[in-house]
């Protein structure tokens, strides 16, 4: 059974319970003989839906704890915040319970802890939840239409020769309806095992570069069984499927970094022609022969000018600095190698916005100029 069918049937039979819940505790109740007057079958009901909450908690951490085991990058942060959700809803249960059978004194305690697992419940089904839809929404979305549908599978057989997968690779079974079925199974039960799934679906790729990954993939260490090679064969046949046309995908996204590059220029053109101009270098004069016993000293020439402070709020452009080069920066290393004109600061953010696709507002950019202008060329703090 599908972890997503699992996770969706967690959240209706809470929901069920907890609403219920809030109906029975609306009955008198005798706190001497810890007893309601509710309907017998209502209670029951409310214990039955509480037992099979409880089932599927176990049987969905049963897949999810062995992924921390597996996993083959650092948690990202909505990863980890799934985790310490999973984790505090499974101690919540055994407050919850203990209370039941052994500590009844704190009976009014329940109605407050069933609200706190629903809406742990709920947070973490929507850090989960949406990533599987994409998946579903890809395959729905797929060239050809759904990913199983007929002109699907014929693109997946003209597609999967390119992928240089072994000779074994039967692509007539593959690209079968069963096939990518399979291989849809192996994407959601084995490759989440060690990945996000919004990290496996963020990046198109050719068929020759899923089979490329998948292989890399598998050589890594598993706790448990790893892929065979027959399910490295459907889960790249299934993400090959599940693939938009990369020539299509390739075309809007020269469109889009046409139109970033664009509008980047544009800002930077603004804050090279607002920045402060470096000052003239002092002239010197080639000595020529007196014709006079006499000669006039030439001055010295007066120190450059420094620049004109920004006339902007630098404990502001400071955040802004700091917010933003801290993402990919250790901010020190701009320290060790800090710009020591106007132009610098800004060819250091237009090398950071060229080659390490900085994505930057105009309205930062100037801030982050401002800053580096005042902490670092005019040695201003």
């Amino acid at each position: 059974m599908s972890t997503a069918i699992l996770a969706i049937a967690f959240l209706a039979i809470g929901l069920a319970a907890m609403f219920l819940m809030f109906h029975l505790w609306g009955y008198p109740y005798d706190k001497t003989r810890r007893t309601s007057e509710a309907p017998r079958w209502a209670m029951i009901l409310h214990r039955v839906l509480g037992y099979l909450f409880v089932i599927l908690y176990v049987l969905l951490m049963w897949k999810m704890v062995p992924r921390l085991y597996e996993y083959q990058v650092e948690f990202p942060a909505r990863t980890t915040a799934h985790i310490i959700l999973g984790f505090t809803i499974g101690f919540l249960l055994l407050i919850k319970i203990s209370i039941i059978r052994f500590f009844r004194h704190f009976e009014e305690w329940m109605p407050y802890l069933g609200v706190a697992i629903m809406l742990g419940t709920v947070i973490l089904l929507g850090l989960s939840l949406p990533y599987v839809l994409q998946e579903r929404a890809m395959a729905q979305a797929a060239p050809g239409g759904d990913a199983l549908s007929v002109p699907s599978r014929a693109r997946v057989a003209h597609l999967l020769p390119s992928a240089g997968l072994p000779p074994e690779a039967s692509v007539a079974t593959l690209s079968t309806e069963k096939g990518l079925a399979s291989g849809r199974a192996v994407l959601l039960d084995n490759c989440v095992k060690c990945h996000d799934l919004k990290t496996i679906l963020a990046k198109p790729r050719t068929p020759s570069g899923w089979w490329t990954t998948v292989d890399r993939m598998s050589e890594k260490p598993a706790l448990f069984a790893p892929m065979s090679q027959q399910e490295m064969f459907e889960v790249t046949a299934y993400l090959v499927a599940i693939t938009p046309d990369l020539q299509k995908a390739s075309k809007q996204k020269r469109e889009q970094e046409v139109a970033r590059d664009e509008a980047m220029d544009q800002a930077m053109e603004e804050e090279v022609a607002a920045a402060p101009p470096a000052p003239a270098p002092p002239t010197t004069t080639t000595p020529t022969t007196p014709t006079t016993p006499t000669t006039t000293p030439t001055p010295a020439p007066a120190a450059p000018a420094k620049p004109a402070a920004p006339a902007v709020d630098l404990a502001k452009a400071k955040k802004v600095y700091e917010d933003v080069c801290a993402q990919c920066h250790d901010l020190s290393d701009v320290d060790a190698a800090p710009p020591k004109t106007a132009a610098q600061s800004r060819e250091m953010i237009t090398r950071m916005i060229r080659e390490n696709d900085a994505e930057i507002p105009k309205d930062k950019i100037k801030l982050i100029a401002a800053w580096l202008d005042a902490h670092f060329v005019n040695k201003t703090h």
